[in-house]
């Protein structure tokens, strides 16, 4: 953060939506807060985040609700007794970007009584489900003609849930004596998006959530992490959260208007079932260039295939969980700025998203583009965050990230068990690794950072990792 103080690059987080935290408090809580043999408590929450029949799914630009196959949840837990509470959770929505992602985290952690620093909401990313972007919803309103990109009142219902969820969660809180960690391996789901290339490295075609080229679904996997990591918290013997991570996008099929939390939700929905007395929760990896693609050919079979796939990884990493008391607990920020690429031009977005001769995609997906390069031009910060227990680490990433950020975070702390969650704020879109950019190819083509960001989400993980 060389081009402006901390403190300034709070005050514009701040401003952003108004939160009734003082700027001092939120500089004081963002940094690295150390608690050895913590008085622990966690309190689980759930709340049903499915939009309404008639609103928009993934921006506007795919058919609305017309029906339901299952629904989404927005899933976490607060834990008490480490210094000010932290607040984790998981959304069933395509994303929460800018504004969006910073109220909130502010209405968590209004309910839970701490400071929004504390807070870390990740989406799992299907895409029946919504795309929450509050500032390019205000720029698609001014046109007048275009769908919704996220309703407002169902928003905003959505945030009085989050605080009804949250205060009736806290006065049941349970002591956390114990927290273990595994991983299992997890077959054929996850494969690469970009491996078609030609001799030169250049993407040719992508192989996409599903694929029914028989060349593409033949190539080798890529690179991917097989492995579905697993982080339990104990009351002595008693399981009281389960969170579970893995690096795919979670699209067996979608576009059909039904709203679905797709093969993930419905793994983790079976284990739920299996152990209601255990919370259960899933996080998305790094996933921007991994998808189920080679594995599945978009049929409606292959939901349940994948599903599956993913509840046996499920239990196969619990199986491992081997709890041990909890000797000290950390949680770590780092914030960012991630740099913009220079093609962008706001007068030249602003003349795409009033052409009313464009499509409703070719109108709505850049008013994302130029939320974000009013955010950046504000200086509002993105933040990553690390919750710390014995050698278990986790890591809250935004947006797409690529899966080698991932793979790069394992390798920071080799001998520490790192759990990755990605699809934070999504106001970047895509964050492709520096060398992915010459190569071309869909998710460069619309990620809105330059390869700068690279080096800035490298140091922030280093910075959030290393002991």
């Amino acid at each position: 953060m060389s081009q402006f103080s901390r403190r300034d690059f709070l005050a514009a987080s701040l401003a952003a939506t108004g939160t009734a935290f003082s700027l001092d408090e939120w500089a004081c809580a963002n940094q690295a807060d150390t608690t050895r043999n913590p008085n622990l408590h966690i309190a689980a929450f759930r709340f049903d985040v499915s939009p309404p029949k008639g609103h928009s799914l993934c921006g506007g630009w795919i058919k609305p609700v017309v029906g339901y196959d299952d629904s989404l949840e927005a899933i976490g837990y607060v834990l008490l007794g480490a210094g000010k509470p932290i607040v984790v959770c998981a959304v069933d929505w395509t994303g929460l970007l800018n504004d969006a992602h910073i109220v909130w985290r502010t209405a968590l952690a209004e309910a839970a009584g701490t400071t929004i620093d504390r807070v870390a909401v990740q989406c799992v990313h299907q895409h029946n489900a919504p795309f929450a972007c509050l500032n390019a919803e205000q720029i698609i309103l001014e046109q007048g003609d275009l769908p919704h990109i996220v309703e407002l009142d169902f928003f905003n219902e959505c945030l009085d849930k989050a605080r009804k969820a949250v205060t009736a969660a806290l006065p049941k809180a349970e002591p956390v004596t114990h927290v273990a960690h595994s991983q299992g391996k997890v077959d054929k789901v996850a494969s690469n998006r970009r491996i078609d290339r030609d001799k030169n490295g250049k993407i040719v075609r992508m192989r996409g959530s599903s694929c029914k080229d028989e060349t593409l679904r033949s190539m080798t996997e890529g690179t991917i992490d097989p492995f579905l990591k697993t982080i339990a918290f104990y009351n002595k013997d008693k399981k009281l959260v389960s969170c579970h991570y893995y690096s795919t996008h979670p699209m067996s099929y979608y576009g059909d208007g039904r709203v679905s939390s797709d093969f993930t939700g419905i793994a983790r929905k079976q284990r739920q079932q299996e152990e209601p007395g255990c919370t259960h929760i899933y996080f998305t990896g790094c996933a921007g260039n991994v998808s189920a693609g080679k594995y599945n050919d978009g049929t409606k079979p292959l939901r349940g295939i994948l599903a599956k796939r993913i509840y046996d990884g499920i239990i196969a990493s619990e199986k491992g969980l081997k709890p041990e008391p909890v000797g000290q607990l950390t949680w770590k920020t780092h914030d960012i700025l991630p740099p913009v690429r220079s093609t962008f031009s706001v007068e030249e977005l602003t003349k795409t998203i009033s052409n009313k001769d464009n499509s409703v995609v070719n109108r709505n997906r850049p008013s994302y583009t130029l939320a974000w390069l009013q955010r950046v031009e504000k200086k509002i910060p993105i933040t990553l965050s690390s919750l710390q227990m014995n050698d278990i680490k986790t890591l809250h990433l935004p947006a797409e990230s690529f899966i080698e950020y991932q793979l790069r975070a394992q390798s920071i702390q080799p001998d520490q068990f790192i759990a990755t969650a990605a699809y934070g704020d999504g106001g970047p879109w895509y964050i492709p690794v520096a060398e992915e950019y010459p190569a071309g190819g869909y998710e460069v083509s619309v990620a809105f950072c330059d390869p700068g960001i690279d080096a800035v989400m490298t140091q922030g993980m280093k910075t959030l990792l290393d002991s």
